[in-house]
């Protein structure tokens, strides 16, 4: 006697059907959007502070251009109508002085605020511009963030330099004249790679 199993063929074998592709197709296409968005954001704020430091350094200049001087950060006039010199220890004595003159990374600071303005990120910011300018090819990349110790060095270095014999004011004026257009030259940096990120294929 022979047996035979008959099988049921109208009974739906999978129970679980996967998501649609389209289902899946705008969900992958919010998240992407929503990455567009935040890239824009950052590229925006990006552009922002390059801008915003290229006009400190351009006021820095200015600062420069009016009175220049070395082995200090500041001169001003005390209450007496004297000129006096104030070096990075003392500087807090030029608040609020009539100003005569400022070292290349006094300028820097005073365009900025002034003393109490010396560890705000604006001022690191426009000293690590200027560094690069000093001590870096014209058009390179910029190494944002240093080290604090790094930092402080590079400080050092942009000081020997103010001080060093036989520098004068034009020179000075000139090295802050290259790190605007570093500035320049980081915004286009930033456009250039915001413009392929946003061609790039999303996967």
């Amino acid at each position: 006697m022979t047996l035979e199993f008959r099988v049921q063929h109208d009974v739906a074998t999978d129970a679980s059907p996967a998501a649609a592709p389209g289902r899946i197709r705008r969900v992958l296409d919010r998240i992407a959007a929503r990455r567009a968005e935040a890239r824009a954001r950052r590229t925006a704020a990006e552009l922002a502070e390059l801008a915003d430091l290229q006009r400190l350094l351009t006021a820095a200049r200015e600062v420069v251009e009016h009175g220049w001087v070395q082995h200090a950060w500041f001169s001003y006039v005390d209450e007496r109508g004297r000129t006096r010199q104030a070096s990075s220890a003392a500087a807090a004595e030029v608040a609020g002085r009539p100003l005569v003159g400022a070292c290349l990374v006094g300028a820097v600071v005073y365009a900025a605020g002034g003393p109490h303005a010396v560890h705000a990120q604006p001022v690191q910011r426009a000293l690590d511009l200027v560094w690069h300018a000093l001590a870096s090819e014209e058009g390179s990349a910029v190494l944002w963030c240093p080290a604090p110790d790094v930092r402080m060095g590079r400080v050092r270095d942009l000081t020997r330099w103010n001080d060093t014999p036989g520098r004068s004011s034009a020179e000075a004026a000139g090295l802050l004249l290259t790190a605007e257009r570093v500035a320049v030259h980081e915004a286009d940096r930033v456009a250039a790679h915001a413009s392929t990120a946003v061609g790039a294929p999303t996967s």
